[in-house]
């Protein structure tokens, strides 16, 4: 058994106090450091790497013999008892409550109970995040020890590396180490296109200067430490052949067969590909007001768009949060959100106790020269973006969470008309609100509407049919016997 220092906790296996550590106490302030998980061991460190280093180097011969726990789960409402895994578990658990069986929470000290899977699911999110094995119920897991014989020099770290759920970035084991470095670069590299607005050129040449330190500039230290290695250990070989591993080990180098020539990252036209064949991409849409003229709009899909961003966990719990908190204020008379105005409490749609997705448009021109004289207004841009509204205040005003739904011209939007251009994002609000959106995580569709639309004078001017001009409503005070 192994005993946690700070607060006395005892498990089986020193993965599961090293989960225990990390999810518990890992967070310390400045001056406080984390104690080895050895009981016999006086030593701390000032961050988890620097432990992990350290059970490494100096913990991994400590038990020659030990015993090896198998954790089964079993579930309260079958009495299904052959779940390998903690995710095997909660999958079976879904299982009975997307056939709305009362579920009962399998944290201790909890009592929660629930039949509606994402209200269930929300709980587990906001409650129990940070977990292991010793916070379920006694009779949810069962662990059977079976004698294990530990060869010296033989890590554990591998065992709490396999087992450990917290990291950011989850790598799948299954796919080949070249791949999940390929999609490491592309994603720095396509943060610093996107998120930095680094010049493409400048990508490109950066590229160039890595293929040539880790190709040709490294090539002639390689050649000097095989050489040395091999001498070393008294073995002579031919020139040749130190020549031939150099070059091997310089080229097969993953980060060299990401961006070198030829490579899939190597420029910005492969660039661009990689990120549609690997990254989820929601590409725009063309649509062609008139053929004849050759006039068009960019359109982003929403349902698809949408779909893909609530594929993200944390925007879904955070969406979750948002709904219940305002499902908890009740007749509250305090107003810090819209969700507590009289509108939205008496709207069916939204306060019908059902998540629902909360849109806001903006609407805006812009213009993407400066020109003067007779060009002025000429590449004028009309463009259309929204926001989830269901996330928690601070994230509205971020330029992380606005998205683009269509750009057109503005001259376009005079000759058509408001109805023409945003016709296809209308079909698509349409069918967000009869049928929703199918969100995989929760099993079910979640329905939605625009909430508000937001606008400069000029955009709501053009949006409602009204005179753009205010010039034009300052010569006329009076309409109709009433003052303007």
């Amino acid at each position: 058994m192994w005993q946690c220092k700070d607060c006395g906790t005892e498990v089986s296996r020193r993965s599961e106090i090293l989960k225990h550590y990390k999810l518990k106490h890992s967070h310390f302030g400045r001056g406080l450091h984390i104690k080895c998980v050895y009981p016999d061991c006086p030593c701390s460190f000032k961050t988890w790497n620097s432990l992990l280093a350290h059970l490494s180097r100096n913990h991994t011969t400590t038990l020659k013999h030990s015993t090896d726990i198998f954790t089964t789960f079993s579930c309260h409402l079958c009495g299904c008892n052959d779940l390998g895994t903690e995710r095997d578990y909660f999958l079976h658990i879904s299982h009975h409550l997307r056939n709305h069986e009362t579920v009962t929470c399998m944290f201790k000290g909890c009592e929660y109970k629930s039949n509606v899977y994402s209200t269930f699911t929300s709980h587990r999110s906001r409650k129990h995040h940070l977990h292991s094995l010793v916070d379920f119920k006694d009779d949810v897991v069962q662990e059977t020890c079976v004698a294990e014989t530990v060869e010296p020099g033989v890590s554990n770290s591998e065992e709490f590396c396999a087992e450990n759920q917290l990291d950011d970035v989850a790598l799948d084991a299954s796919k080949d180490q070249q791949d999940i470095i390929q999609q490491k670069i592309a994603s720095v590299l396509l943060k610093l296109e996107n998120i930095f607005h680094v010049p493409s050129a400048a990508v490109d040449e950066l590229l160039e200067e890595l293929q040539f330190l880790l190709g040709t500039g490294s090539l002639c230290s390689t050649r000097n430490v095989i050489r040395d290695t091999l001498n070393s250990y008294n073995l002579q070989v031919d020139q040749s052949v130190i020549e031939e591993l150099a070059s091997a080990v310089c080229t097969s180098n993953p980060v060299y067969k990401s961006i070198g020539k030829g490579c899939p990252l190597a420029t910005s036209f492969k660039r661009k590909t990689f990120y549609k064949n690997h990254f989820k991409v929601v590409e725009p849409i063309e649509y062609i007001l008139d053929d004849k003229d050759k006039r068009t709009l960019q359109y982003v899909p929403l349902l698809k768009f949408l779909q893909q961003l609530f594929t993200d966990g944390h925007i879904l719990n955070k969406s979750f949060d948002s709904h219940l908190v305002s499902e908890g204020r009740g007749e509250e008379v305090v107003y810090k959100s819209f969700r507590d105005g009289l509108f939205f409490k008496e709207n069916p749609f939204f306060s019908g106790g059902e998540l629902r997705v909360l849109l806001n448009l903006y609407v805006d021109d812009f213009e993407v020269r400066n020109p003067l004289g007779t060009s002025r207004k000429k590449h004028k841009i009309c463009g259309v973006y929204w926001n989830l509204s269901n996330l928690p205040p601070g994230c509205h005003s971020s330029l992380s969470s606005i998205y683009l739904a269509l750009l057109c011209k503005s001259e376009d939007v005079r000759t058509y008309g408001y109805e023409r251009v945003l016709e296809p994002l209308l079909k698509d609000l349409a069918i967000l609100e009869s049928h929703g959106i199918f969100i995989a995580q929760l099993g079910d569709c979640v329905k939605g509407k625009i909430q508000c639309v937001i606008a400069d004078n000029l955009g709501a001017h053009g949006l409602a049919g009204f005179i753009e001009s205010f010039a034009g409503i300052l010569h006329v005070p009076f309409l109709c016997g009433r003052k303007v």
